[in-house]
């Protein structure tokens, strides 16, 4: 009930990558950011929201996204580096000795994330701002996909419309 609440609240809408999100700060500042790339707002900032059974598909962004829990319950969100080399896994949650209620994905991860029970509601926050353009799927990256099925098959799942 909450998560159905928060959604109709907060106005938001189905995210290509899975959940619901609402773009809700853009700055008017610009930057310019390295490796050619154009132009962007210095920061952008959703709302996201998770429930039960869906995931945020395997993806990555060409800027450093914050996470942070706002509400509900833990989150899993998944890394792996352009290196390819290893997943690490990473609980966000109240603090505590095992989890961090926020966690800073760096610029070319890959990255996945899904509740771990009913709903979990976060922020991401991308800096230089977020643009659709610096956004890639993993299913769309062969090379990504082929590591995925050496580190950890069953990770697939979240690559959406690819079966093991």
């Amino acid at each position: 009930m909450r998560a159905k609440a928060l959604i109709e609240q907060l106005r938001l809408q189905p995210h290509p990558e899975g959940g619901h999100y609402r773009e809700f700060f853009r700055s008017p500042h610009s930057v310019t950011p390295g490796h050619g790339r154009p132009r962007r707002s210095a920061l952008t900032s959703i709302d996201f929201l998770l429930q039960a059974g869906e995931f945020s598909a395997w993806h990555r962004v060409a800027s450093d996204e914050a996470w942070h829990l706002l509400e509900g319950d833990p989150l899993t969100l998944w890394c792996v580096p352009p290196s390819l080399d290893r997943i690490e896994q990473v609980t966000l949650a109240p603090a505590s000795t095992t989890a961090t209620p926020r966690h800073v994905v760096p610029a070319g991860w890959w990255q996945a994330a899904a509740p771990l029970g009913e709903f979990a509601y976060v922020g991401a926050t991308v800096a230089p701002g977020f643009e659709f353009v610096d956004f890639g799927f993993g299913r769309d990256d062969t090379a990504f996909i082929a590591a995925l099925k050496e580190l950890d098959p069953t990770l697939l799942r979240l690559a959406g419309g690819l079966q093991r």
